[in-house]
């Protein structure tokens, strides 16, 4: 049995300890040690060399009771003093907390409504100089008809004076007459040849360009595809799926694969050569946008193409941006491109997007390449579109995806 403080030596019996409370169950005596070992009160008997406790860790009861009062009463210190930082807490830290969150949001309110406000006068400037150049330009077509109108007015007039003479010499005039007229009949054919027939000439026709703004462009882009209501619910049509494609059980992911599949049925609208397929739906008129998530794949083309694309075969009318059918934004690797009718329009993008935003303003005969996530305009193409347009993809390298 080890000494600690009071506790007992080697060989010596616990003396008589404090008056009896609760007896030992097993001795009948008072239970005036502590066992260290056991964690309870024991007798002296139990203590000592014959004891259940011999060479345990004892002590006296009162010590150990003396102990726990001291960690008792440093426990009470420490929750008094826990509760005072509590309190202080409560009454100096959290209004000031709170105080500064209302200064913040104030601040965050203000701050909103500043940048809508510069946002909103910046719209309202480019508006107003996008109108004065739309009122511009309709009055230069107009002032170039007007001038026109004035031209043809006096070459009407003059014609019709040199028909009115010709006519007169041909009905009143005798034979010697007539050749005597020779020379004045040369100058008024010379004249009438003088006035050149009516050209189509750009001068006459409203110049659209005049509408086109970046700024306006960007914002426009932006609140389509920031919009759910904007975007497409755009299916791929498995009916058009190359058999170097998988198409998901969704229809919205296209996967390539180097095998030819066995498995897809042929028919006239699947493409049998290039990695093709077309969407389900298309669009006659109006506004419409959709996303691809293009961020696996370093090989593919997004755009739309027409229901006349041919679909059998390697050559180029079946390629897409390699014909009058298809209008796409490419990659391949690190090259980024807008192909149509085999124009290929280098495209300095630094990297590659994660996904690729398509506008199709049929109205405005405008068809939109766009990342979401930097707000930048990939590119533009305006022009004419014939016939009902479809979206159309391609991949040769691992995914892509229509974002729902």
């Amino acid at each position: 049995m080890s000494a600690e403080g009071s506790e007992l030596g080697p060989g010596s019996g616990p003396g008589p300890g404090p008056e009896p409370g609760p007896l030992c169950p097993e001795h009948g005596q008072a239970l005036s040690w502590f066992c260290r070992s056991e964690r309870r009160p024991v007798c002296a008997a139990c203590a000592g060399l014959g004891g259940r406790c011999r060479g345990h860790r004892i002590r006296r009861a009162e010590e150990r009771a003396e102990e726990l009062r001291n960690k008792i009463v440093d426990q009470c210190e420490r929750l008094q003093l826990q509760s005072a930082a509590i309190t202080k807490y409560v009454a100096d830290v959290l209004p000031g907390k709170n105080q500064r969150a209302v200064s913040m949001a104030s601040a965050a309110r203000e701050l909103v409504i500043q940048r809508l406000s510069l946002v909103r006068s910046l719209c309202e400037s480019e508006e107003q100089r996008l109108l004065e150049q739309v009122h511009g330009e309709e009055e230069r077509a107009h002032q170039s008809i007007l001038t026109q109108r004035v031209h043809w007015a006096e070459a009407l007039q003059k014609l019709d004076t040199i028909r009115t003479s010709l006519v007169g010499m041909l009905t009143h005039l005798d034979d010697l007459q007539l050749i005597q007229k020779e020379q004045e009949i040369f100058e008024r054919t010379e004249e009438a040849e003088g006035i050149l027939d009516p050209q189509e000439s750009e001068m006459l026709n409203f110049n659209e360009k005049c509408t086109r703004s970046p700024l306006l462009t960007r914002l426009w882009a932006t609140a389509v595809l920031g919009s759910l209501s904007g975007t497409e619910d755009i299916r791929i049509d498995e009916r058009t799926v190359s058999p170097f494609l998988q198409l998901s059980d969704d229809r919205k992911t296209l996967t390539f694969s180097t095998k030819k599949s066995k498995t897809c049925a042929d028919g006239p609208e699947r493409f049998d050569h290039w990695p093709n397929a077309l969407a389900a739906t298309s669009f006659q008129n109006g506004l419409h946008a959709w996303m691809v998530n293009v961020q696996n794949s370093c090989a593919y083309k997004v755009g739309v193409a027409s229901g006349h694309l041919p679909r059998k075969g390697s050559g180029s009318d079946c390629r897409l941006g390699h014909n009058a059918f298809s209008w796409v934004f490419s990659r391949y690797d690190q090259e980024f491109r807008f192909s149509h009718n085999g124009q290929h329009e280098p495209l300095g993008l630094l990297r590659g997007p994660a996904q690729l935003g398509v506008l199709l303003d049929l109205q405005a005969r405008e068809l939109l390449f766009y990342e979401p996530a930097s707000g930048t305009v990939l590119y533009t193409h305006h022009g004419s579109f014939p016939g009902p347009l479809f979206p159309v993809f391609a991949v040769a390298d691992q995914t892509i995806s229509i974002v729902r």
